[in-house]
């Protein structure tokens, strides 16, 4: 039992981690390593001074939605970890973990909606001067997808899982 909470455990602070890093990161989308762009700025690298320079994206309702929902992802992975070290100390024995279980997979599907509308709208969300074919999707676009499937699966787990003495 206890290496399933621990495992558990730390299951959760490493989707929370990614889920951070997704968020706030700059690279849902990378041109030549040169120019990417992410949910808050459209960044380029000036090779003369060595600096990114960065704007702020233009806002769509469509990158606004994307924003909501990873911000969202976070808060429930955040509310389900703090909640579930409450009722670690709290619950009597025997108890189930389901809101922890249910944050998470709020998180999980906030998560892959914000990653599935960046995926079906970005040439709505993107710069319309840069040609898309040149580009790619970045590291944080892949995190978000890879804490989909980790988020719903510790959210399982919370649920089924007992608290023993």
């Amino acid at each position: 039992m206890a290496y399933l909470l621990m495992f558990v455990t730390l299951l959760h602070l490493i989707t929370l981690a990614m889920l951070f890093i997704a968020t706030m990161e700059k690279s849902w989308w990378v041109w030549d390593g040169m120019e990417n762009s992410d949910l808050w700025y459209n960044c380029r690298f000036d090779n003369s001074t060595g600096t990114w320079l960065c704007a702020s994206s233009k806002e769509t309702e469509w990158l606004q939605a994307v924003q909501v929902l990873m911000v969202l992802s976070v808060v429930f992975s955040s509310v389900s970890f703090l909640v579930f070290l409450g009722q670690l100390f709290t619950m009597s024995k025997g108890g189930l973990f389901y809101f922890t279980g249910l944050c998470q997979v709020f998180a999980g599907l906030t998560a892959f909606s914000a990653a599935l509308i960046y995926t079906l709208h970005n040439k709505e969300i993107l710069p319309t001067s840069k040609e898309l074919t040149s580009g790619r999707f970045g590291y944080c676009f892949i995190l978000a997808w890879v804490c989909v499937p980790l988020l719903l699966c510790s959210g399982v787990i919370y649920i089924h899982l007992r608290k023993k003495e």
